[in-house]
């Protein structure tokens, strides 16, 4: 079966740990809805988080989500000057038999400024 990357990031309010495993559970459950996606077609993901995000690790988010035996890892995502902050973005690996062309990616919240044309009516808002 093909292998896929999809990517998806999002925004957080304020870093608390509460607002880590949530915004992280909205955006993996974003990217199952659209990509129809199961935990078995899960290889998997890694995580990245901005400097100012330290009060939880966004994998945790993925094991209460239920992916307990997919390899998950965390790190830090590169400091660029005037880059958008409290900020999560993952990279989650699938087998899929859809197109690469069918790939749906998801950017929600402050993140659609990453990739407008991959965002869909109000994404801005979840």
């Amino acid at each position: 079966m093909p292998l896929h990357a999809l990517r998806a990031a999002t925004t957080l309010e304020v870093d608390s740990p509460e607002e880590v495993l949530g915004r992280t559970t909205k955006l993996l459950q974003t990217l199952y809805e659209r990509n129809d996606l199961t935990h078995d077609s899960v290889i998997s993901i890694l995580f990245t988080a901005t400097g100012d995000v330290t009060s939880a690790p966004p994998a945790a988010a993925a094991r209460s989500f239920g992916l307990v035996d997919v390899p998950l890892l965390c790190a830090a995502e590169m400091p660029v000057a005037g880059s958008l902050q409290l900020c999560i973005r993952l990279m989650l690996h699938i087998e899929s038999d859809k197109p690469r062309s069918a790939m749906r990616h998801v950017f929600l919240r402050g993140a659609t400024v990453l990739r407008p044309e991959l965002a869909e009516p109000g994404d801005d808002l979840l």
